[in-house]
């Protein structure tokens, strides 16, 4: 069942790649990042299934079955994205020729990707609770932490044109911390995945509580920043929708500038709020003294 779920998502998502590689789409940052994840899930697939094929797993310290269920997880909600922001950012702006054709396709076999990751996720959660799982993967604490490393991935193709914040350094401090808080998001996973939550000199509730405070200070921070430099006149942002040129008209293939920046604010406020319920949770574990991993709670 393995070999084959990862044979279907390794063809998938080698198709789409060469679907979108050959578009002429390099100028779009939806577009590249689409390409980007794609590839991504593609590599990490099939060092997957070498090793696996060469039974390397018994030789790592970590616990495979996590690795497993979280690599199955994280890759079918990037290619859900993918299938979603690729058509709604670029496709549908694509007049109707054998590109838009091909570029729909290459979304088909997103969505195909989708399903084939989703499918190894909940055969992987059908297996016997052996030594191979922690508990961490798919407790509440994860699942935020996916959901806010996910949100903040989102967020990076419409950071990609530096003309929405290169002339002002609090905008420029505002990607700085998109940035900072995704690596501390995906390091805090690796932490718990390779055990090793337990070395650091302090305990592990208060941990992600201290993580998940500066989270909410940095995020609305940068919200309050991106909104009065994006959209109040008064720091010269443009309030209006109707005012940006390449909204009037369809001057471009993709989304329009002032598009682009409420796209970021949006995921800012999301964001931000599931960092909210993050700190609410380790503040809560902390308060009543909880030092267990959630899985083992």
């Amino acid at each position: 069942m393995g070999y084959f779920l990862r044979t279907l998502q390794l063809l998938s998502t080698c198709v789409a790649i060469s679907l979108v590689g050959s578009l002429d789409s390099w100028t779009v940052p939806t577009s590249n990042w689409s390409f980007v994840i794609l590839c991504f899930c593609c590599l990490v697939t099939l060092i997957i299934l070498i090793i696996e094929l060469l039974e390397l797993q018994y030789r790592f310290s970590f616990s495979w079955g996590d690795f497993l269920l979280c690599h199955a997880c994280y890759l079918a909600l990037f290619c859900l994205l993918v299938s979603i922001i690729y058509p709604t950012t670029y496709v549908q702006f694509l007049p109707y020729t054998p590109s838009r054709d091909r570029a729909i396709t290459a979304s088909a076999f997103c969505f195909i990707s989708t399903v084939s990751y989703a499918t190894e996720a909940i055969w992987i959660l059908g297996w016997p609770r052996t030594g191979d799982f922690t508990g961490y993967i798919g407790s509440l604490p994860f699942l935020l932490k996916m959901l806010e490393t996910l949100v903040a991935c989102v967020i990076l193709p419409f950071i990609s044109n530096p003309y929405l914040y290169m002339d002002h350094p609090l905008l420029v401090s505002c990607v700085a911390v998109y940035s900072i808080c995704f690596i501390l998001g995906i390091v805090t996973i690796l932490l718990n995945l390779a055990d090793l939550e337990n070395r650091l000199p302090i305990s592990f509730s208060m941990f992600h509580l201290m993580l998940s405070l500066l989270s909410v200070l940095l995020y609305t921070g940068a919200l309050v920043l991106w909104a009065l430099y994006q959209f109040d006149e008064k720091f010269g942002g443009q309030p209006e929708r109707s005012r940006d040129v390449s909204c009037q008209q369809r001057l471009t293939n993709y989304v329009c500038t002032w598009d682009q920046r409420l796209a970021v604010a949006v995921l800012t406020a999301i964001n931000l709020l599931i960092y909210v319920a993050d700190l609410v949770y380790w503040a809560r574990q902390a308060s009543v003294g909880t030092e267990d991993q959630p899985g083992d709670s």
